[in-house]
């Protein structure tokens, strides 16, 4: 204390003083510290991410497109990513950086649309940006890019900055997507700089879309999904007939739509994988029933049992999948021929319940902060007792269902009247299942010594009765969620997109989720339930009250430091006038 006084009494005291300024400001740059005291911990990042970054041995280079003239909603997406960005890099040991740039600025037209059309096949998305003029309420259109290209080792990657889900406005469709920057980013530095991919095989024997690699045949229905697996895991074929299921070797099994029945054989094959920790997704329609019927048809038609024999293999597991149609309020748009004008057919894109749009109530990491999921004549899941397997429901429909049992009709106009909307009173109907635990196999207790022998040797494994590991298998009750539509003009569309409707679902998303969840590397997608409360100002009272608060905030200050200094210089007077 004497030391400051003695500095404080110095002539050159005022030397010390910024000397000390300086000191404190050299030092507060080469130390980062935060404190995050929002509730969601939205300036923090996950141990997922600060691993993930840590490990970084390589430059990674991020350019971001979200800049120009900017409406406030994405000055906040942009301000969030470039914070986000930043913590990023303290974590990545040097490694990772990143620059904010303006697609096409300074390039004349024709370059201008080379570059966007180079930027669109790699993914990025453009977005009308309209800003408001307060001065005149006038509004003004530009093209903006709120995406993103991460380069790795020569490798490209681009992530869309937006989210969002059907029926959102644009100022809740940017706080969601801001809730879910660190796990784009994490999820698409993850793909760009692991060097194993987990080894996913795809059913065959049964029906299934074909998928022929030898001979360069695939069926168009399942194009984006065979994309999808080959971009992403070391995808192959399996035909169960012939193969052996090697959980050591292979990491998930992929059972798409399957046609025909199962063979004991093939369900044993299948059973002591799941035994043995191999993981299982079904995608499975239990009906045949398909839109093509009806427009071949021109009628009703009835959906029938494809007779898959798998019902006692999934009960023992803790799911039954029903004999019956979902139909949901809250659906997709299906476009019908609806009459003729000028001698040419009038098409209208008509409300179809068999095309339920599922979501999620539970938090789950596969399906939380996930827009409504696609489904294309789904039927219902019950969950049964099935000891020690946790049962988490991951697509449901909405509040206004129904189930149709078989024999199920399938009509083009499923609901004629007012009438027949009060029947739609179930609620949350489950769609798609995790389960997760130490199964039990089908065939406990069913077999002698000897024919385990002959067993083991038609599987490759000793027979096991129950599960040595811990395992997960998603069961599906709608095979068409990971299909897509092919149409003559277009050819195979992304999947959950419709014909003639200019909106993706997140089929791919959800689909993805799965796959990561069972074979990724699941804390990653643990960062998608990061939840950003949206806390917004009464815009009618804003409006209202513009004036009062601008006073409030602008007047009152300068009025109080006015009346303060005058009061003091008052009493400084008063008080040496004495």
């Amino acid at each position: 204390m004497k030391f400051i006084t003695k500095i404080l009494q110095h002539k050159y005291w005022w030397l010390a003083l910024i000397a000390f300024f300086v000191a404190v400001i050299f030092i507060s740059s080469l130390l980062h510290a935060k404190l995050d005291l929002t509730q969601e911990k939205r300036y923090s990042l996950s141990n997922a991410t600060k691993k993930l970054l840590n490990n970084l041995n390589e430059e990674v280079e991020i350019q971001i497109f979200l800049t120009g003239n900017l409406s406030s909603g994405f000055k906040k997406l942009k301000i969030a990513t470039e914070e986000l960005l930043e913590n990023y890099r303290d974590y990545s040991n040097g490694n990772l950086h990143y620059t904010f740039i303006r697609p096409g600025e300074g390039l004349n037209d024709s370059a201008k649309a080379l570059l966007y059309d180079s930027l669109v096949r790699l993914g990025v998305k453009a977005f009308k940006n309209e800003i408001t003029k307060n001065n005149d309420d006038s509004k003004t259109e530009q093209l903006i890019f709120p995406s993103a290209i991460i380069k790795y080792n020569n490798k490209l990657l681009a992530i869309d900055l937006m989210s969002g889900k059907s029926g959102m406005d644009e100022e809740s469709t940017l706080n969601y997507s801001e809730a879910l920057l660190e796990f784009k980013f994490d999820d698409a530095i993850n793909k760009l700089t692991k060097k194993e991919f987990p080894i996913v095989a795809y059913a065959a024997g049964n029906g299934e879309p074909a998928i022929d690699f030898a001979n360069k045949k695939l069926d168009p229905n399942i194009f984006d999904l065979l994309t999808l697996m080959r971009k992403n895991y070391r995808f192959g074929v399996i035909d169960l007939n012939k193969g052996f299921l090697n959980a050591d070797t292979i990491n998930a099994l992929l059972i798409v739509k399957p046609s025909t029945a199962f063979s004991e054989q093939e369900k044993l094959k299948i059973d002591q994988y799941i035994m043995n920790g191999g993981k299982v997704v079904w995608f499975i329609d239990k009906l045949y029933a398909e839109f093509d019927s009806l427009l071949r048809s021109k009628s009703d038609f009835v959906a029938f049992d494809k007779g898959l024999n798998i019902d006692d293999q999934l009960f023992k597991y803790g799911v039954r999948i029903n004999g019956d149609l979902l139909q949901d309020l809250k659906c997709a748009k299906q476009p019908l021929v609806t009459g003729n004008v000028g001698g040419k057919p009038r098409i209208e894109r008509v409300p179809f319940p068999y095309y339920p749009l599922l979501s999620s109530t539970s938090n789950h990491p596969i399906s939380k902060n996930l827009d409504d999921v696609l489904s294309i004549f789904p039927s219902s899941i019950d969950t049964v007792k099935a000891n020690g397997i946790t049962k988490t429901i991951l697509l449901a429909s909405d509040t206004l269902s129904r189930t149709i049992s078989t024999p199920a009709i399938v009509s083009l106009q499923s609901i004629k009247s007012e009438d027949d909307i009060k029947y739609f009173e179930k609620s949350y109907v489950p769609v798609a299942v995790l389960l997760e635990g130490k199964f039990a196999s089908l065939y406990a207790n069913r077999f002698t010594d000897q024919i385990k022998d002959s067993i083991e040797q038609l599987i490759g494994a000793p027979f096991l009765s129950s599960a040595k590991k811990t395992s997960q298998q998603i069961v599906v009750s709608d095979a068409d969620i990971v299909t897509n539509v092919v149409t003559q003009t277009q050819g195979p569309l992304p999947m959950g997109t419709q014909e003639f409707e200019n909106y993706q679902f997140a089929n791919r998303e959800f689909f993805l989720n799965c796959m990561d969840y069972l074979v990724g590397d699941a804390s990653i997608l643990e960062t998608r339930s990061k939840d950003y409360t949206l806390r917004l100002l009464d815009k009618t009272k804003i409006s209202e009250q513009k004036t009062m608060w601008q006073f409030i905030n602008i007047v009152v200050p300068v009025l109080l430091v006015l009346l303060t200094g005058g009061f003091i210089q008052w009493h400084r007077r008063k008080k040496f006038a004495a």
